[in-house]
């Protein structure tokens, strides 16, 4: 058992500042109260003790205090990526199953008719029906369910626990170290693991979070030149961004500011080269939805000497590389306290671990001193500004057009974003690149749609008629 977080952080620092958005600011303790009342609301509407709520809303302090709420009312929280197409956000929500569906009013339209939905407005309004509130939770209890897309091009729905998480905070916690002065900069989605573990380390370390509904390079650049934070997580073209608006002010980060974790895929040495001649300390990580965050971080300090590396694994998690005899890379294996236990909807079946190993899918091999560098993100992952394409999801898609007979999809190198998702198709009948983007713009989210179209007579495949995609790019040059 843990305490209940929100709980025992108001009863230890009630005043503390808990949460900064804009020019206001919250303390434990008003969200801590503000929680409650919302958990009594939660309780009229029977939505407590396991029932499973679907959330959509932007990263603002709503979210953060409903987000609260949910878990003192001891409700499994479904994040939905509120970036989706209504196709997909109707697919996982039918998938988990949910009791009820609280849906940011602003939000409402992303989403297809249903009975379920409870728009924030309408919560506000309910009335309050006092209860016990559990005052411990059970560590296996699923505190929240994240989609990350499958190998299959399925969405899985990933549980992580109330030991997941804590485990997770705690590794950092001891990689990173704690200050109550520490003030943590929030620009990434709350609704991804990068954005919820930064929730879940606000609660256990006493941390202040200084929330952005979104991204804004100049803002978050002159928060870390200033010092008014001290912490960030960021992907590449976030990272990127920052420095450039750093470079043209002309100043160095604050030495206040300790750190800026950086996932989402391999940091460019450029980038790193960059930040250390702006005396921005970036930590490199390696962690997946079924992690619940960082598995291995790269010290700053060992930045420049093991460029590529993803760092070692944190103090409680294990990584070791499945690799055939004679060779050093394979795939990697993780096990710790902090990897799921199990899928839900669809890959309820499916188990998360095989003799108590997480198979990443991802391909990698460690150094002698025990670096991790990764060499292929489950090898055809495409991963733009952060987020994770997977091919056959939109090569399932296209598939389903009356007109295409073969697809594949890979990714391409792009200057802003990483990587973009190409599609190449072989037609059944002349058409064009604009009607295959505007059929996929209105199944897929904007950053899965395929950036360039090409048509061609063949796809390379296996001598078991499986698609190559790796030499999906060699078609250009043929």
């Amino acid at each position: 058992m843990q305490p209940n977080w929100i709980k025992q952080r108001a009863y230890l620092t009630p005043n503390r500042v808990a949460l900064s958005f804009h020019d206001e600011q919250w303390t434990f303790n008003e969200l801590y109260l503000q929680s409650v009342r919302l958990a009594y609301k939660l309780n009229t509407l029977r939505l407590t003790n396991g029932k499973r709520v679907a959330i959509l809303a932007p990263s603002t302090p709503p979210l953060i205090e409903l987000l609260y709420a949910c878990m003192q009312a001891q409700c499994e929280m479904v994040l939905l990526n509120g970036r989706l197409a209504k196709q997909e956000l109707a697919y996982q929500v039918e998938d988990a199953e949910v009791d009820a569906i609280l849906v940011a009013d602003e939000e409402l339209v992303k989403l297809p008719d249903d009975d379920r939905i409870i728009p924030f407005s309408k919560l506000y309004k309910t009335t309050e029906s006092e209860y016990d509130i559990a005052a411990q939770w059970n560590e296996d209890f699923a505190l929240t369910i994240m989609y990350t897309s499958g190998t299959t091009g399925f969405p899985k729905g990933v549980c992580q626990t109330v030991s997941n998480h804590s485990s997770s905070a705690i590794s950092s916690a001891l990689n990173l170290g704690i200050s109550e002065k520490d003030t943590w900069l929030c620009t990434v989605p709350i609704f991804h693991i990068s954005g919820f573990s930064i929730v879940v380390r606000s609660l256990l370390y006493g941390m202040k979070i200084r929330l952005y509904e979104k991204f804004d390079a100049k803002k978050c650049a002159q928060e870390i030149m200033e010092g008014t934070v001290t912490k960030m997580s960021v992907v590449s073209v976030i990272l990127e961004n920052i420095l450039s608006e750093m470079e043209q002010a002309g100043k160095k980060a604050h030495p206040n500011f300790t750190v800026a974790l950086a996932g989402g895929g391999p940091v460019p040495i450029d980038y790193l080269k960059r930040s250390e001649e702006l005396d921005l300390c970036v930590a490199q990580t390696y962690g997946m939805t079924e992690t619940s965050s960082q598995t291995a971080t790269l010290a700053n300090e060992d930045a420049m000497t093991h460029i590529g590396s993803a760092g070692k694994p944190l103090f409680f998690n294990e990584i070791k590389i499945d690799a055939k005899d004679g060779e050093f890379i394979g795939e990697i294996l993780i096990r710790g306290p902090h990897v799921t236990p199990k899928y839900i909807g669809r890959f309820k079946d499916k188990p998360t671990t095989i003799n108590g190993w997480l198979h990443t899918g991802d391909v990698g091999y460690l150094d002698e001193q025990g670096y991790l560098f990764v060499v292929d993100r489950r090898s055809d992952l495409i991963i733009s500004g952060g987020e994770n394409i997977y091919p056959a999801e939109i090569e399932n898609l296209l598939l389903g057009h009356p007109n295409v007979k073969e697809a594949g999809v890979c990714g391409m190198e792009h200057d802003k974003w990483g990587q973009v998702p190409v599609a190449f198709i072989v037609a059944k009948n002349q058409m064009t690149e604009q009607e295959i983007i505007k059929f996929c713009a209105q199944h897929l989210a904007n950053y899965k749609v395929p950036k360039h179209v090409h048509f061609v007579s063949h796809l390379p495949r296996s001598g078991s008629n499986k698609l190559l995609r790796r030499k999906l790019m060699q078609l250009l040059e043929e």
